[in-house]
């Protein structure tokens, strides 16, 4: 590549680029590949990822400028956190396919990651074959697998009858955090406090938070959700067992999706779960793969990632 390319920090003036990059890389990716979008609309339904990663890790996003016009050819994500440093989305232009960009700006995320001395975590397709050989030749190994699901909510709510145990979900406040946070802790070994106080918080109007707590007082799951134009999702969340990974699916998907058809990740070992939200109507559109380079603790519970922050 020469030195056509620089790597450099991305500026409040570089947004609106990076969302059009997101939008038409991906579009264009899954176009000739699955011959569909993933976004609708226009370019600016990505600038949801850059308001929530900037507000998330100011400053935490790397691109990639072709010197000849200045043009954005290829842009990443990260998150700095106390136990990892996790991977967000990642894209190159399509006029830049295959000029090594993605290799180069996740080269100097690694590096920024051992200066810290922190393993990194991310969340890829594991239908795309280049992501993969990426991640893998440098040094990622997958960890879990992820079934992508999606379920249209009806207008008036979900036709099924709640679990059991909905009664003990309710929507999480701002003292719940730390539980919640030491709850990721116990089960998967990662510490991101700051992110459920944001969520929480939810100063956009865009996310959810719903808690599973036990008649003890002591809360056993919880679940995130996001609602906007550019992205409607589930999680992140993790729950010690299947009921309780049921109630809270059912909440969020009931109390803050209705009329959409919002996306979620289940581990694929957990069959049980898989067959109940088959049983209400989900169907499977994709499959990730959670990958880590350097130690990775045992990931107990059910774990429910997403892309935004992505950690595994």
């Amino acid at each position: 590549m020469g030195n056509q390319f620089k790597l450099r920090r991305a500026e409040d003036k570089d947004h609106t680029a990076i969302a059009e990059l997101i939008f038409h890389s991906t579009n264009d990716w899954y176009q000739k590949h699955f011959k569909k979008n993933v976004f609708g609309g226009d370019p600016t339904t990505c600038s949801v990822f850059t308001e929530v990663y900037e507000d998330l890790d100011p400053g935490c996003c790397l691109i990639a400028e072709d010197q000849k016009n200045g043009n954005i050819a290829g842009s990443c994500f990260f998150h700095p956190r106390e136990t990892h440093l996790s991977l967000g989305i990642m894209n190159a232009h399509p006029k830049y396919f295959g000029q090594g960009i993605a290799k180069m700006i996740l080269n100097e995320i690694v590096n920024i990651a051992a200066e810290k001395q922190l393993p990194v975590r991310l969340v890829s397709s594991a239908m795309n074959l280049d992501s993969f050989s990426l991640y893998t030749k440098q040094g990622f190994v997958p960890r879990m697998t992820f079934q992508d699901m999606i379920l249209t909510v009806p207008e008036k709510g979900l036709l099924q009858k709640p679990p059991e145990e909905i009664n003990l979900v309710r929507d999480a406040t701002i003292d719940d955090v730390p539980q919640i946070a030491e709850l990721e802790f116990e089960l998967n070994g990662i510490k991101r406090a700051g992110d459920y106080e944001y969520f929480v918080k939810n100063d956009s109007g865009y996310w959810g938070v719903s808690v599973f707590e036990s008649s003890a007082g002591k809360i056993e799951g919880f679940l995130c959700s996001i609602n906007s134009n550019g992205s409607k999702m589930l999680g992140p969340g993790i729950m010690r067992d299947i009921n309780q990974a049921e109630s809270l699916i059912y909440y969020e998907l009931d109390s803050r999706h209705r009329g959409n058809t919002p996306v979620f990740l289940i581990p694929v070992n957990e069959g049980e779960l898989v067959k109940t939200l088959y049983k209400w109507g989900a169907r499977n559109c994709e499959m990730h793969l959670c990958q880590v380079l350097g130690d990775c603790p045992p990931m107990n519970g059910i774990t429910m990632p997403t892309f935004m922050p992505e950690t595994g």
